[in-house]
């Protein structure tokens, strides 16, 4: 048996107006993933626990099978994780956006123009020569370069409970600081950050954002917790962090940007050819819906969405079907609904298919799962590998 789990990320939205209040979901036409939930079973799961804030690396944790509620200790040692980055026992982790703030103090652009990972690579390594080697509040930092915008920035691990607010959650609205333990620290570095940026014309960011602070935590390796071996694509070091965590295998697949520009395709054979050498599950994670979602933009959501079913869904089926009898698992790992450019922690469908098993079929929509009781989606996995 092969299992497959398929994760668009944030594709969970709301009625918009321009799609004649229909969501993207309702919008989009994916034949291959209406077949699918016609012979499979369609619900509703809560990704995002309550209490809990709704980001990729809550909902992530969810889908792989650990309860965020056990395991989760922030974002950023996640992506630290990712990226070889050791956390002391006295350090903490933070997420290091490159941000643009207008001269209004509002957030522009959480994702700082989207800068080449090259170029952003620059920019931190211009962050730790200048910041690194003064003293904040006390204590010392260092700067790591991740993809694109994402970065991290090791700091004291008295600093854990400061209270950051996401960029992602001030898009053009005023920017709000951190607060709490370290919050006076915090403030300093990213308002130092800004002589640092402004050196360089071709970065469209002009400061460096920290949130998203944790210390790395404990998880248990996948195939000792699940007695199966699983192999992970992604282009996002959040979602790559917890397949280091968790021992799974990394498939590093070329044109994986994390962006619009992602290869679906690319991303569904290096899938399948793990699965092919071995793998018992394999996990497929794109970006782009959710980042359509940041960018308010219902269109490339919808475009977004199609590419999966054409360019993953169809040639996926049909090659697990040469492989032998397969089960798979499609939920998104939050709602980014493009009227609000930020995530909810709204429940999302969730879609099981069995291929030697006919299920109760239904609709794979938001609306279609609003009677069903939500489960939780940290559950999943083990009912997929069941």
């Amino acid at each position: 048996m092969k299992y497959v789990v398929c994760v668009p990320d944030g594709c969970a939205d709301e009625p918009i107006a321009e799609l004649g209040h229909r969501t993207p979901l309702e919008a989009a036409d994916m034949p291959v993933l209406a077949s699918l939930a016609a012979r499979g079973e369609v619900g509703r799961a809560a990704v995002i626990p309550e209490g809990m804030p709704p980001g990729s690396d809550v909902g992530n944790m969810s889908i792989i099978g650990y309860d965020p509620c056990r395991y989760h200790t922030g974002r950023a040692p996640i992506e630290a994780a990712a990226l070889g980055v050791d956390i002391a026992d006295d350090q903490v982790a933070f997420r290091a956006n490159l941000v643009m703030v207008g001269e209004d103090g509002t957030m522009v652009d959480f994702a700082g123009g989207h800068p080449t990972s090259e170029a952003a690579a620059e920019v931190i390594r211009a962050l730790e020569r200048e910041l690194a080697g003064r003293t904040f509040g006390g204590g010392a930092i260092s700067f790591h370069p991740g993809v694109q915008y994402r970065h991290v920035m090791l700091a004291p691990a008295d600093w854990a409970d400061a209270e950051c607010v996401p960029p992602h959650d001030l898009s053009d609205d005023p920017v709000i600081g951190p607060k709490g333990p370290g919050a006076d620290a915090i403030a300093e570095i990213m308002e130092a950050s800004r002589d640092v940026l402004a050196s360089f014309d071709g970065v469209a960011a002009n400061q460096v954002w920290l949130w998203g602070q944790g210390r790395r935590p404990a998880l248990e390796p996948f195939e000792q917790r699940y007695g199966r071996r699983a192999a992970l694509v992604t282009a996002v070091d959040l979602v790559r962090g917890l397949g280091v965590l968790t021992g799974m295998d990394l498939i590093d697949v070329p044109g994986a940007t994390g962006w619009f520009d992602t290869d679906y395709a690319a991303k569904r054979d290096g899938c399948l050819a793990s699965l092919a050498n071995g793998a018992d599950v394999g996990i497929i994670h794109v970006e782009a819906t959710d980042e359509a979602g940041h960018a308010g933009d219902a269109g490339e959501k919808v475009r977004a969405l199609e590419n999966w079913d054409a360019l993953i869904l169809a040639d996926l089926v049909r090659s697990l079907d040469d492989l032998g009898p397969w089960r798979l698992l499609l939920l998104p790992d939050h709602a980014t609904p493009v009227a609000l450019k930020t995530h909810t922690p709204a429940t999302v469908p969730y879609l099981l298919v069995d291929s030697a098993q006919e299920g109760p079929g239904g609709l794979y929509t938001e609306g279609a799962t609003t009677d069903c009781a939500a489960v939780a989606a940290h559950g999943l996995m083990a009912r997929l590998l069941a």
